[in-house]
């Protein structure tokens, strides 16, 4: 699927250059002949070699999903989530040498509701960065902007999320879990296996129980699953090959032994 920038470009009829790497020596070509004025990165994900970053008359700027020099790398929006922060926001920063370690430009701070799940939170980011973006371009181009360096203290790292991390640890408190459903919706979706079914959970909320982590303390009507502190009622979820669907749904029909737990 072609992104929005691409869409957008297409439809004002610019030219699109998407090449498999930017180490090619025709293509930093490109972009010096291209003269332009500042190249914009965002959610790229590598670092841009010295000769990328030096091509344009303003140099190269990022659009991050964090408060920097909090959550660099590539996943701030889900790290973010994991971690239960209140708020993150966006900073334009100029890019150099390191992973997202360049001066600051400017930086707008955003709530984290109880609610956001890693898409809500990148729609409203991806706006408030899109709109401050504008303001440091028109600030550039007046020269009345200024990169402040970031502070040397409060960093923390953002890798990329692995897939074996998508896998409820049913011994982990139960406000942990809940975390990390939202964080990996709507991708990849967060894992569990019950009776070694293979699903995905898509919502859940913490409720006051107990019992052996991973045991069933309710399976009627509902998926109540008990973990390392308190328990996770399990609200939406989808069998491997299935469509998402409630717990009751998901119940109806099927024989759960007394037994059965997540694994």
């Amino acid at each position: 699927m072609a992104s929005a920038v691409k869409v957008s470009a297409l439809e004002h009829g610019l030219e699109i250059v998407q090449p498999q790497s930017l180490r090619d020596d025709a293509v930093i070509d490109r972009l010096l002949t291209a003269r332009a004025d500042a190249l914009i990165v965002a959610a790229y994900g590598l670092l841009l070699p010295p000769a990328a970053l030096e091509a344009t008359r303003h140099g190269s700027i990022n659009i991050h999903a964090s408060l920097l020099p909090r959550w660099r790398g590539a996943a701030p929006i889900q790290r973010a989530l994991l971690a239960g922060d209140s708020e993150t926001g966006v900073s334009i920063m100029q890019m150099g040498a390191g992973l997202d370690t360049g001066p600051v430009y400017a930086q707008r701070r955003h709530a984290i509701a109880p609610e956001d799940d890693a898409g809500t939170l990148h729609d409203r980011l991806a706006q408030l960065g899109g709109d401050l973006l504008l303001e440091v371009l028109a600030a550039i181009e007046r020269g009345e902007a200024r990169a402040v360096p970031q502070p040397q203290s409060g960093a923390t790292y953002a890798p990329k999320i692995d897939k074996a991390e998508t896998w409820l640890r049913w011994d982990r408190p139960a406000l942990e879990l809940e975390r990390a459903v939202r964080a990996f919706r709507p991708a990849p979706g967060a894992s569990a296996r019950l009776g070694g079914e293979a699903l995905k959970i898509w919502r859940a909320r913490v409720i006051a129980a107990s019992g052996a982590p991973g045991s069933l303390l309710e399976y009627r009507d509902a998926l109540h699953v008990a973990c390392g502190e308190q328990a996770l009622a399990l609200e939406e979820l989808q069998p491997a090959g299935g469509r998402r669907m409630s717990s009751a749904e998901f119940l109806r029909g099927r024989r759960i032994a007394s037994d059965a737990r997540f694994q």
